[in-house]
């Protein structure tokens, strides 16, 4: 499935930042059950590349793995070996993208400004990753998708919480990327399963 597919199904990007691998199946397991089907490991995370493999391995049939907080095209063929199919990074880097296209993997890139946003479309992004979001607020995003070319996919990442999802969602992101608000480093799997329930709920009722 392409991005759009993935988001259709739960627009809800999972950001386990700070995840150790055996914590991983756990906690994506309970992801799972609450319709959840995206998830990203931030490559700054302790043995990243162990977990996205554990993850690619058990849930990559069914749900998207990827890695994020990619900083040199170099990680992609690292994520690309340990199974990950979906490269997020921070800032605007059009080598990653074009790295992330060239290995058969989606990009979803982090942007700030209109310039950026334009080239890494032009570089064969997927979608396009507001961040910080709770800076740069729905404003820029309403502001933006009046000169973004049909049907781009933008998805705010930072500070993305319940109460903040409806507001985003109605504004026109395509999805949304959800930190803390999801997993924070030691939540149990029960933890994550209340926190990702209220999440898809909100979701559900836009």
């Amino acid at each position: 499935m392409d991005l759009k597919a993935w988001l259709q199904r739960c627009p809800i990007i999972a950001i386990l930042r700070g995840i150790k691998p055996e914590e991983a199946q756990p906690i994506c397991d309970a992801l799972e059950k609450t319709g959840v089907c995206i998830v990203e490991v931030p490559l700054n995370s302790a043995n990243a590349l162990s977990s996205i493999s554990i993850l690619s391995s058990s849930f990559g049939d069914r749900m998207l793995i990827g890695a994020g907080t990619l900083t040199d095209p170099s990680h992609v063929a690292e994520v690309a070996a340990a199974g990950g199919k979906l490269i997020v990074t921070p800032h605007a880097d059009t080598a990653i993208v074009r790295a992330a296209k060239s290995a058969g993997l989606i990009a979803v890139p982090g942007f700030f400004t209109p310039a950026e946003a334009f080239a890494l479309l032009h570089a064969g992004a997927d979608a396009l990753k507001l961040f910080p979001s709770e800076v740069l607020g729905i404003p820029m995003l309403k502001a933006l998708q009046a000169v973004l070319p049909p049907n781009t996919i933008v998805i705010p990442v930072g500070g993305v919480d319940a109460e903040r999802i409806q507001p985003w969602m109605k504004a026109g992101a395509g999805g949304v990327g959800v930190g803390s608000s999801i997993y924070k480093p030691g939540d149990s799997p029960a933890a994550v399963d209340a926190k990702a329930k209220t999440l898809v709920q909100t979701t559900r009722s836009i």
